[in-house]
């Protein structure tokens, strides 16, 4: 049933992490092009610096060190009289009331925990791909709507939400359509998080060292789950394709864009 469930731990992923990784790609977008110089920097610093750097090491990286960073927060407020380093050569020491989550916590709650640091990670690491998409799409919407706008009396923050966010999307959706699907392409490595996705499932049950199966015994059946995950991700893909044309489609209809002249060219 572990097998079965990872399915959803794995859409469950999906639906969080992508809307996630969307308002952090926004948030740096915005911040990029920003008008105030330190807040640029921090956009376009973020965009370049994840976007530099292979993903599995922020992977590996982003868990720990967003673990350690809340358990030092929860130190801070918890422990006040604490009077012994936190850092203790190689080791991360915090009293037992900031751990998170706690000793004695149960099962779930670990695995939760888990899967938070997870969807925060995805989220991070994916949002500076979307933040470079978000940012070129701005860029891509014609600036002599954006100055009568302006014309017309309307404040810049007035024509950056009326006019500039709204048109945007048409521009953004190639970029972010590419991204959702190398999003997908990427929930493997909740195996390498500690997470018990569908990949830790299929190795483990397919495994002939699996002691769940001793009364059971069985050859090496791994070929076969990951051919089920294979069919798996090779439909999902297809259907997200699909929703993918059709939602471009509706969004460029009528716009002034090489997709809304093709729709016009056609009659539709």
């Amino acid at each position: 049933m572990g097998f079965y469930f990872s399915f959803g731990t794995v859409l469950l992923l999906l639906a969080i992490a992508a809307p996630a990784a969307l308002a952090f790609g926004f948030g740096g977008a915005v911040a990029a092009r920003s008008h105030f110089l330190p807040l640029r920097i921090i956009g376009k610093g973020y965009i370049a610096l994840v976007r530099g750097v292979p993903d599995i090491v922020y992977f590996l990286f982003f868990v720990i060190a967003l673990d350690q960073a809340f358990e030092w927060v929860r130190h801070k407020v918890l422990c006040p009289d604490w009077d012994q380093p936190i850092r203790q050569g190689a080791d991360f020491v915090v009293c037992s009331a900031a751990k998170l989550p706690l000793n004695n916590a149960p099962q779930w709650v670990h695995e939760t925990y888990g899967f938070i640091l997870a969807v925060l990670t995805f989220a991070i690491v994916f949002g500076a791909f979307a933040a470079n998409v978000l940012f070129g799409a701005m860029r891509a919407v014609p600036r002599g709507q954006l100055e009568t706008a302006e014309a017309y009396g309307m404040t810049r923050r007035q024509s950056f939400r009326r006019i500039l966010v709204p048109q945007m999307w048409v521009y953004a959706l190639p970029g972010l359509s590419n991204l959702w699907m190398v999003l997908i392409k990427a929930t493997p490595l909740l195996f390498l998080l500690g997470v018990e996705d569908i990949v830790y499932w299929a190795r483990y049950l397919g495994s002939t060292a699996n002691p769940r199966f001793t009364e059971y015994p069985h050859g090496d059946w791994r070929v076969w789950y990951f051919l089920a995950l294979l069919i798996f991700y090779l439909i999902f893909t297809r259907v997200s394709e699909v929703l993918l044309e059709r939602l471009t489609t509706r969004l460029t209809h009528g716009q002034a864009t090489t997709g809304g002249e093709a729709l016009r060219k056609v009659g539709r």
